[in-house]
């Protein structure tokens, strides 16, 4: 597929209107972000992921984390753990919750979820991997999705025979992060394990790793010939980068950078939405990694950050920022 000759497409009953998608990120993607990366453009936004094992136990937590508003659909919810009957109980007790998608994490590296056999761990057990999504198709009324990585290590750089066998189990689509496990999120990403995967399986999928622009956006599409591009960390920060993909793609030009009042705007409505969300105190401090990426690039930046980590409230924040737009 090449950028400029792409054409929207469905799985299921969603529809991809542009080949951008939101990546699912642990403590980034959570309703908030989902809305405004949603708001933007973003043609897909994947939630954080949710542990099956939770699921099954009840926890009371991981239940209240699951929170989707109409205004974010499209939204997958990734799921990690196992084994077959830890998924298939988690998405029976799911089954009502308005998500459109349910994709399977493949592709973890933390050491907590590999060592108890969830996340990447998986792509070193082909057989096991496939009966998670062949048991999911036979239950689930949604499209099931996963996203694996390049393989485990560079000794074990499987994409390609594990993507094969869940194509085999019936998955909708593979998203493909072009890292190791071992790798984690350092390094380079390798584009030719997504284009392998691609020439090797006829379902849609997903080219991860390293898209940080539109320009890597269509290189990434260019090279690989991806359906679609999953933006994660070059959103941090950045919901505008999925406005600004769609602009490159249709008229060959970028948008500017937003000016400090826009930034500052869109800041102090994450911020509020996030206390909604969150409360006061949880909400708050959780903004205060979010006001670090969107604030990298502009004028004092980083004197700003120190004045952030220290605010307690929506209204210490907004005088900080007001001071620093005004500067």
């Amino acid at each position: 597929m090449k950028f400029k000759d792409w054409e929207p497409f469905r799985i299921g009953n969603v529809t991809f209107e542009n080949p951008f998608v939101l990546g699912p990120m642990a403590g980034v993607t959570d309703q908030p972000f989902r809305i405004l990366c949603r708001e933007m453009g973003a043609s897909l936004v994947s939630m954080e992921m949710v542990s099956a094992n939770a699921v099954c136990h009840g926890n009371k937590k991981t239940l209240e984390f699951i929170n989707i508003s109409k205004e974010e659909h499209p939204v997958s919810m990734q799921l990690f753990g196992p084994d077959p009957e830890s998924f298939v109980y988690a998405y029976e007790r799911l089954r009502e919750e308005p998500f459109d998608i349910l994709d399977v994490n493949m592709g973890c590296p933390m050491p907590k979820i590999v060592n108890n056999h969830e996340g990447s761990a998986l792509m070193r057990d082909i057989p096991k991997a496939a009966s998670i999504i062949r048991e999911l198709k036979k239950v689930s009324d949604r499209p099931v999705t996963v996203k694996i990585r390049a393989g485990f290590n560079e000794e074990e750089k499987n994409a390609v025979e594990v993507a094969k066998a869940l194509e085999d189990a019936g998955a909708d689509m593979i998203a493909v992060h072009g890292r190791t496990r071992e790798q984690y999120y350092t390094g380079k990403a390798d584009w030719d394990v997504i284009r392998s995967v691609k020439e090797a399986v006829s379902v849609p999928v997903i080219g991860n790793g390293d898209v940080t622009s539109p320009e890597t956006a269509e290189r990434m599409m260019n090279e690989t010939g991806c359906d679609l591009v999953m933006i994660a960390r070059g959103a941090r920060g950045n919901p505008w980068i999925f406005r600004d993909c769609i602009s490159y793609r249709e008229t060959g030009r970028i948008p500017e950078k937003p000016p400090i009042e826009e930034a500052k705007a869109l800041m102090l409505r994450h911020a509020a939405m996030q206390l909604a969300e969150k409360g006061d105190h949880l909400g708050i401090l959780q903004m205060r990694k979010h006001i670090a990426w969107y604030t990298a690039g502009y004028r004092n930046s980083a004197r700003l950050r120190s004045r952030i980590n220290s605010v307690l409230s929506l209204q210490e924040l907004t005088e900080v920022l007001d001071a620093w737009a005004e500067e």
